[in-house]
C-alpha cells in the first residue's frame, strides 16, 4: 500500500532572504538578490556578479551545530541553517528525528587551498600542512549529511546525491519514493551549494553560460527574455520536512502541501548542453505525471528550471509544449532564478519549496525583467508582479549538466 506524503516543514537560506519567510516574501515582491560579489576580489574576472546568500551567522548556528564555528565550507553552513529551520518549522521531536531519513543534494567538493598557506611547490605544501592542525583541503560530499546525522541523531539512513543542477529535485523525489513505499515515516530532504569562489566562477565563465552584465546585476538573469545573455551563479540551501500522512496527522502537524509524483531521466546528449528539443525533459515530466496518476490537463502551474541561458530556455519551452500538449499555453510559468540566480545543486530544492508555498498561500512569484519576450519562448510566463493562484497542482523542473533531468509534482493538501 502506498502512503500519501506531505510537507510539514520548510527552511531556506538564499540570495533573497536568510530564512524561509523572508525568502518567500521577496520572491513574491520580485526583489532580486543578485549584486556585485563581495566574497573575493573579482576585479580581474570577466564575471563580477552573483547571488550571495543572506543571513549566514555561524555563531548563532553553533547553538544547534557546535562545529559550525570552525566549518570553512559555506554550502555546509547554508545547509545546516536551512535544515535546522525546517526541523523547527515542523516541530519534530527527538523521537521523530531518531527515525528520520536524511537526503542531501550537493554538487562540487570544496578545496580551500588558502588554508595551507602560500606554498611554492609540493614539498612546501606538505611541510605547510604538517605544521598546521585540522587543515582540510577537501570537503567531502557527504559532510553536510554527516554533521546533521551526528548532531541530530538521525538513525533512519543518510543519502547524498551529487547530480549537478538536478540534485535538489532528485533528493526530494527519492525521499518521497522511500516514504511512499513505507520505508520510514519522516525524511529531512534538501540541498545546499556554493560555487561563488574563484575556481567555481572561473570554471562556469569558461563554459560561456554566465551573464557578463556586471553594470546592472539585478537585470542580468532574464529567463525567457529575447535579450538574455546567460545565467548568474547563486548560493544557498533549502530543506523540506516530509512525512507520511498518518504520521503527520497523528502528531497534529501543520501540512503545507502534498507530494504527488516524481520523475527523472538522462539525456546522454552532451556534458553541458541540453538536448535541443528537450526530449529528456519531456520523459522526466511524463514520468512524474504517470507517477502521480495525472494528465497534462491536471497541471495548474509550472516552476521552470528557467536559467536565462539561450539554449536552456528554448529547450525547456519545447519540452513543456511536448509534455503538456495544448494545455501548455494555458498554464502560468514562473522562474525563480530571475531573482536568486542559479543555486546549482540547491536550485531544485529552493524551487520545490517555492512551489509548495504557492499551493499553501495562493500566490505565484513573478519572473522579473522579462520585458522582451522571445518568440521561441511563447508560454504564459508570470510577469508584472505576483499572480493569484487558486490551482491544485504545481509541476517543478530541474535540468542539470550531464543530461540529468528531474520533475516533482506537488498538490494542494485535501484531507
Amino acid at each position: 500500500m502506498n502512503h500519501r506524503v506531505v510537507i510539514t516543514g520548510i527552511g531556506m537560506c538564499s540570495p533573497v532572504g536568510g530564512d524561509a519567510r523572508e525568502s518567500w516574501q521577496n520572491l513574491l515582491d520580485g526583489r532580486s538578490g543578485i549584486g556585485p560579489i563581495t566574497l573575493f576580489d573579482t576585479r580581474t574576472m570577466a564575471v563580477r556578479i552573483g547571488g550571495e546568500a543572506k543571513g549566514l551567522d555561524p555563531a548563532r548556528l553553533a547553538g544547534d551545530f557546535p562545529g559550525a564555528l570552525h566549518e570553512p565550507d559555506r554550502k555546509v553552513l547554508f545547509g545546516l541553517t536551512a535544515a535546522g529551520e525546517a526541523i523547527r518549522d515542523a516541530a519534530l521531536d527527538a523521537d521523530a528525528l531518531r527515525t528520520a531519513w536524511v537526503f542531501v543534494g550537493v554538487s562540487l567538493e570544496s578545496f580551500p587551498l588558502e588554508q595551507a598557506g602560500m606554498a611554492a611547490d609540493m614539498d612546501d605544501l606538505i611541510e605547510s600542512l604538517a605544521a598546521k592542525q585540522n587543515v582540510r583541503l577537501q570537503t567531502p560530499l557527504d559532510r553536510l549529511a554527516q554533521i546533521m546525522g551526528a548532531q541530530l541523531g538521525f538513525n533512519g539512513g543518510q543519502i547524498t546525491n551529487c547530480s549537478a543542477c538536478a540534485a535538489g529535485t532528485q533528493v526530494v523525489g527519492e525521499a518521497f519514493r522511500r516514504l511512499r513505499a513505507g520505508h520510514g515515516e519522516v525524511a529531512v530532504s534538501g540541498a545546499a551549494d556554493s560555487v561563488l569562489n574563484p575556481l567555481g566562477l572561473g570554471g562556469f565563465s569558461l563554459l560561456g553560460i554566465l551573464s557578463t552584465e556586471n553594470d546592472r546585476p539585478q537585470h542580468a538573469c532574464r529567463p525567457f527574455d529575447a535579450t538574455r545573455q546567460g545565467t548568474v551563479l547563486g548560493e544557498g540551501a533549502a530543506f523540506l520536512v516530509m512525512e507520511t500522512l498518518p504520521h503527520a496527522r497523528h502528531r497534529g502537524a501543520r501540512i503545507y502541501a502534498e507530494v504527488l509524483g516524481y520523475g527523472t531521466s538522462l539525456d546522454a546528449y552532451r556534458a553541458t548542453d541540453p538536448e535541443p528539443a528537450g526530449k529528456g525533459a519531456v520523459r522526466s515530466m511524463r514520468r512524474a505525471l504517470a507517477d502521480a496518476g495525472l494528465q497534462p490537463d491536471d497541471v495548474d502551474a509550472v516552476n521552470a528550471h528557467g536559467t536565462g541561458t539561450p539554449k536552456n530556455d528554448i529547450a525547456e519551452t519545447c519540452a513543456l509544449k511536448e509534455a503538456l500538449g495544448a494545455r501548455a499555453h494555458g498554464i502560468p510559468v514562473t522562474a525563480n532564478k530571475s531573482m536568486t540566480g542559479h543555486l546549482i545543486a540547491a536550485s531544485g530544492a529552493l524551487e520545490a519549496a517555492a512551489s509548495v508555498m504557492s499551493l499553501h498561500t495562493g500566490w505565484m512569484p513573478p519572473t522579473i525583467h522579462l520585458d522582451h519576450p522571445d518568440p521561441q519562448c511563447d508560454l504564459d510566463y508570470v510577469t508584472a508582479g505576483r499572480r493569484v493562484f487558486d490551482g491544485n497542482v504545481v509541476l517543478s523542473n530541474s535540468f542539470g549538466f550531464g543530461g540529468q533531468n528531474a520533475t516533482l509534482i506537488f498538490g494542494k493538501y485535501h484531507a
